[in-house]
């Protein structure tokens, strides 16, 4: 009786196939990027994924500064009467809003010899920790604008947030987290509309460009649509699970918070009129979109214009006569290396000293996803090589490549490593983004072949719509789905008959279960 090939062994178990959500937080602790926190929903970001979130800043940061914005800080707490000053705004956060109320601790000794501390000097007017900054900044605007002269004002904030998350996931989901919000005023509404689409583009381009992630650009359902907005623009990532991650969103406000703040100024004619404004947004949630988009059963897959760092140095020591020797020449090559640039940047670089074994060292870098590992050992001082693995490739490809050939050509690799990384995204999220003519097949299509694995599902449905919002109530029930996008572009816009309603419909929409 012939028996079952064994099971290839990997880093991280369970594997993508076998559970996917515990997957995904296997390669976060494999990878040591962070961990969960003492304050429920909370986390610790650790230096190998803030490094990650810094490359991420650093380099949005200066697309935005391209567009003409400025950085700027405001306050955490938020009087909670600015959000009553938007009715629509604040019954969209209410339910995730932490509130402050006392601005004192007291410490009571208990009958039991402890000592318990208890809340004193209760606050005239509660204050909301951050969910989102509209109202603040809204009322720092009012007092910035006074004529059309002052505008456009066009300010981004890096901060952190707090929305008290019911089931929080590390990076995708927290209590707190990092982001950064612009908020811009305009004098008039095709400005703001103008400001709206920009920075839409430029979070395409990054998603894109920086993170290796194919996305659907388009605007939000008027059920999906930010608290308070006249619309809201998105792109949309898919997942290795075939899941959607909202991965950054672009809203135009209208003058519901201008005119809730006050921001008014004197237009061209002498008359006082009101702004017209936008906001927009990405998180720290990027990074879990990307290591559910890239990463593998070894752990960590990074692009490599946003790892921490792009090139591990490994010296391979066997013998401690030549132990010198090789660590200088691993000191050379990351000196030539960081020399080098790729993508406008310095090449970030890192020798592994450690006293370790070398398959200890090698399988730790495996699982953080660098994009390269380099083996320098005595033999290849001799031969004037190094030993280059890409993690993007099977774990068993090794090339030698003689040590300056590799200097000229780091860039390029990193390069070729990118470029493969979202041209293999691209094909997975194509092939399971499917045409749906039908009700029946729209519900096979998202209702899972294997009941011990529920989140494993079709993907990206696209069908013609032409239902409510009330329609789309009832899919989520039913499904768990909603509507993802309704995507930009002609091709997006073709005469049809809804799925779901058999009425006319002008054009299709994406539905999807979601992150």
């Amino acid at each position: 009786m012939s028996q079952a090939p064994a099971k290839p062994a990997t880093a991280i178990t369970p594997t993508r196939q076998e559970e996917f959500p515990e997957w995904y937080q296997q390669v976060i602790k494999a990878s040591d990027m962070a961990e969960n926190s003492e304050v429920r929903g909370c986390m610790v970001i650790k230096p190998w994924g803030y490094g990650i979130w810094e490359n991420i800043q650093r380099q949005l940061d200066g697309m935005f500064k391209e567009t003409g914005h400025s950085n700027a800080y405001f306050p955490l707490l938020i009087p909670l009467s600015y959000l009553a000053k938007e009715a629509a705004h604040v019954e969209g956060f209410a339910k995730e809003c932490a509130v402050v109320t006392h601005h004192r601790l007291e410490a009571q000794k208990q009958d039991d010899g402890s000592v318990k501390m208890v809340p004193t000097g209760e606050l005239a007017e509660p204050y909301v920790i951050r969910p989102t900054s509209e109202t603040i900044i809204g009322a720092a605007f009012a007092r910035w604008v006074e004529s059309y002269r002052d505008l456009p004002l066009l300010i981004n904030q890096w901060a952190n947030v707090m929305r008290w998350e019911m089931r929080p996931r590390i990076f995708l989901r927290t209590a707190e987290f990092l982001w950064q919000e612009g908020h811009t005023a305009h004098e008039t509404r095709e400005e703001a509309l103008a400001e709206t689409a920009q920075m839409l583009r430029v979070y395409e381009t990054f998603a894109r460009d920086h993170l290796a992630l194919p996305v659907l650009t388009g605007e939000k359902s008027p059920r999906e649509r930010f608290p308070g907005a006249e619309s809201t623009l998105c792109i949309e990532a898919m997942v290795q699970d075939r899941k959607a991650i909202q991965a950054g969103t672009s809203h135009f406000l209208g003058q519901n918070f201008s005119t809730a703040s006050g921001i008014q100024f004197t237009g061209r004619s002498g008359a006082r009129e009101f702004a017209w404004t936008t906001s927009w947004g990405v998180s720290t949630r990027l990074i879990g979109t990307l290591i559910m988009a890239h990463s593998d059963d070894d752990g960590l897959v990074l692009p490599p214009r946003v790892a921490t760092q792009q090139i591990v140095i490994l010296p391979v020591t066997p013998k401690e006569d030549s132990k010198q020797a090789v660590l200088d020449a691993c000191d050379a090559l990351a000196k030539a290396l960081r020399a080098r640039h790729y993508a406008g940047e310095p090449l970030r670089v890192q020798v592994d000293r450690r006293d370790l074994p070398g398959g200890t060292r090698n399988w730790e870098w495996i699982k953080k996803g660098v994009p390269l590992r380099i083996e320098i050992g005595p033999r290849d001082l001799e031969k004037g090589s190094v030993a280059v693995s890409r993690r993007d490739q099977g774990l068993k490809e090794k090339a030698f490549i003689p040590t300056e050939e590799l200097v000229q050509s780091a860039a390029d690799l990193l390069e070729a490593i990118q470029a493969g990384l979202l041209a293999r995204a691209t094909v997975f999220r194509d092939a399971h983004m499917v045409r749906i003519a039908d009700r029946a097949e729209f519900e096979r299509f998202f209702t899972p072949q294997n009941a011990e694995k529920p989140e494993i599902h079709g993907g990206f449905a696209v069908v013609d719509w032409a239902g409510s919002a009330e329609d789309e109530d009832a899919l989520q029930k039913q499904l768990g789905v909603t509507i993802r996008c309704l995507p930009f572009g002609e091709e997006w816009l073709q005469p049809g008959t809804c799925f779901y309603t058999g009425q006319p419909s002008a054009r299709q929409v994406v539905f999807a279960k979601a992150y």
